[in-house]
């Protein structure tokens, strides 16, 4: 299973974009393309259906050795076999997500990876004290993935990733036209959600997006 530590392109499953029907072959574009951690958000589904969503794709990202991460159910993480879930800054905190994501059984399987979603400095310091094993920072631009948040801007990455030391993946209107501005900000890691799924080719976007990552800063 790849580290979360190496990971640079965090893609997210999103139903607000791809429909279940599609569920497959978008997860698997997005793996062949590159993505280091998957995330399935099903937005207004209840426990039954993500449970089957989940079941349809985990095939897919254990073949790959990919985390998949579940977001705002952490109950789920055991049955499925996830490696984590995601919550945000309403949701749970990280230490009762990470009690109910808990399969560990006198340290027979590794913990579950918590992520958290934090929207300034102050959250983000916040979060890596409270346990997270990563965060997610932003919205950078306004998006219609988190309507009705505002964006924070790009002032605060570099400032995040001096205080901070677990994985900090910035968020949030991200796509390949703007990831070099993103990069130079000072950001290493990225989530892209509507660039990705929208493309006309998601591996080919995906393997473009990972390649700028690995280049880093120029």
């Amino acid at each position: 299973m790849k580290s979360l530590s190496d990971a640079l392109l965090y893609g997210i499953l999103d139903l607000g974009y791809t429909p279940a029907a599609d569920l497959e072959r978008v997860a698997e574009q997005m793996l062949a393309g590159g993505v280091d951690v998957l995330q399935l958000r099903a937005k207004g589904q209840d426990e039954t259906e993500i449970e089957s969503l989940c079941a349809r794709i985990i095939p897919l990202t254990e073949s790959a050795g990919v985390p998949l991460i579940i977001n705002d159910y952490p109950q789920l993480v055991p049955s499925m076999g996830a490696q984590g879930a995601h919550v945000g800054q309403d949701d749970f905190s990280v230490a009762d997500a990470r009690w109910r994501a808990g399969r560990a059984l006198a340290g027979e399987v590794p913990l579950p990876i918590i992520g958290k979603s934090t929207h300034s400095f102050e959250q983000a310091v916040a979060a890596e004290k409270d346990g997270a094993d990563y965060i997610g920072f932003g919205p950078l631009f306004a998006t219609p993935t988190k309507p009705g948040r505002p964006a924070i801007g790009l002032e605060d990455i570099a400032r995040v990733h001096a205080a901070v030391r677990i994985p900090i993946f910035c968020i949030g209107g991200i796509k390949l036209e703007n990831l070099d501005t993103i990069i130079a900000a000072g950001a290493r890691r990225v989530v892209i959600v509507s660039g990705l799924l929208r493309a006309p080719d998601i591996a080919a976007y995906a393997r473009a997006a990972k390649e700028r990552l690995i280049r880093g800063p120029r």
